[in-house]
Formats: C-alpha cells, sequence, structure tokens
C-alpha cells in the first residue's frame, strides 16, 4: 500500500474533532506524520486508548498507553457560549473547525450541539471568555465510547466544507482594466471601513470588560 492510500486509511481511524492536541494542524496532518515521519501513535486524546489500538492494529505494531502530554482522555465536552456578554465579534466562527457555531457580526452567537466536536479552540479566541465548556457524556464515557464513526464521519465532512470556505477568494481578480481601476477607486474606502470596523470592536471590548468588572 502506498503511504498515500495508508495515511487515508488512518485518518478514518481517528475521531476527526480537529483539535490540534496531537500537535499538528488537523487530523489529516497527524496521520500523514504517522505514515511518512513515524510520529508516534499515541498523541490523539479524543480517541483515548481504544484510538491507539485501532491504529496499532491497522499498522501492526504495539499497543502503547496515551502519552499524557498531549492531554488525558476523559468524557466528550461541549461548547456553551453565555448570551450575556457574547459582543458578536465573529472571531469563534473561524476557530470553529466544524462551522458549529451560528451568528453574525454585532449579533449573539449559538453553539449548535449536534455538530461541537469539543475541539476547545473557540474558547482561547473568545476577547470576553464568554464561552465554556459543559460535560456532553457520563464519566465512564471516553474516547470512543463518547463519540461514534457517524459524528467522526460528519465532523470530517464538515471540516473539509469549512476548509473549502476559508479557502475560497473573497472576490475574483479584475477582468479588465476597467473592473481594475473601479477596484481601486473604492479602495481607500474599504480601508476606512476596516478601520472603523476595528475601532467599534476595541469599544465593546471596553464596555464588555467594564460591565463585568462592575458585576
Amino acid at each position: 500500500m502506498n503511504p498515500k492510500a495508508k495515511a487515508q486509511q488512518l485518518l478514518d481511524l481517528l475521531p476527526q474533532t480537529q483539535c490540534k492536541r496531537c500537535g499538528f494542524e488537523d487530523c489529516q496532518a497527524y496521520a500523514n506524520a504517522i505514515v511518512n515521519e513515524g510520529t508516534p501513535i499515541n498523541q490523539c486524546p479524543p480517541g483515548g486508548q481504544e484510538g491507539i489500538e485501532r491504529i496499532a492494529d491497522f499498522l501492526g505494531v504495539s499497543v502503547i498507553a496515551l502519552n499524557p502530554e498531549f492531554g488525558l482522555e476523559t468524557p466528550r465536552r461541549v461548547a456553551y457560549i453565555d448570551e450575556n456578554w457574547c459582543i458578536g465579534c465573529t472571531l469563534c466562527l473561524e476557530a470553529c473547525p466544524t462551522d458549529a457555531i451560528f451568528g453574525t457580526h454585532k449579533s449573539m452567537h449559538t453553539i449548535i450541539e449536534s455538530e461541537c466536536t469539543g475541539c476547545e479552540l473557540c474558547v482561547p479566541v473568545c476577547p470576553v471568555d464568554c464561552i465554556e465548556l459543559e460535560w456532553a457524556t457520563f464519566e465512564h464515557e471516553t474516547g470512543w465510547k463518547a463519540w461514534s464513526s457517524e459524528q467522526a464521519l460528519r465532523a470530517q465532512s464538515r471540516y473539509a466544507l469549512h476548509t473549502q470556505r476559508l479557502q475560497s477568494p473573497a472576490s475574483s481578480e479584475p477582468k479588465n482594466h476597467v473592473e481594475a481601476k473601479r477596484q481601486n477607486s473604492t479602495l481607500g474606502s474599504e480601508q476606512d471601513l476596516k478601520q472603523q470596523s476595528k475601532a467599534t470592536l476595541a469599544q465593546d471590548l471596553l464596555k464588555a470588560a467594564l460591565l463585568k468588572a462592575k458585576q
């Protein structure tokens, strides 16, 4: 089996939470590293010990314990947004690998619980600390006991769409000189709008911080 096909099959054994706890950008990068670079198979906390056993069986290698440096095997958690503090900055929308957060600029955001992988990537980007994590499974439900193959497949599909959306150009290149001239003429106003948006966000952050301090 060639390395590319091997890495693809190995990818299907990972939980697809895209949490980066393994030290790589996503599950695909970790699978590639295992196959091509000999990276240890015990760096995926969401997959837990059962996940390690699945990988070991596929590769025909010995089972080893989860490396605690990358996290512990725990029950699954999902994110929750406190609507009293959300300022609609949209930073969490881009951080979520499965687009499990619904909302628009200057409006309260909501977590789509069924699509949340518990990756926790939205937590550190929130400027007002309004995102918390709640337990979604019982104490004994960890690793693959807390996450099904169907959920992993859906998360993988949503991550592919999320990646495609981020990579799509915001606008097409000018098709002719007239279009180029039009875009150049509006460049200044677009930059002004961006500066205004940054200033508004800063004001919102300050107001939220002062209100939280008072309470």
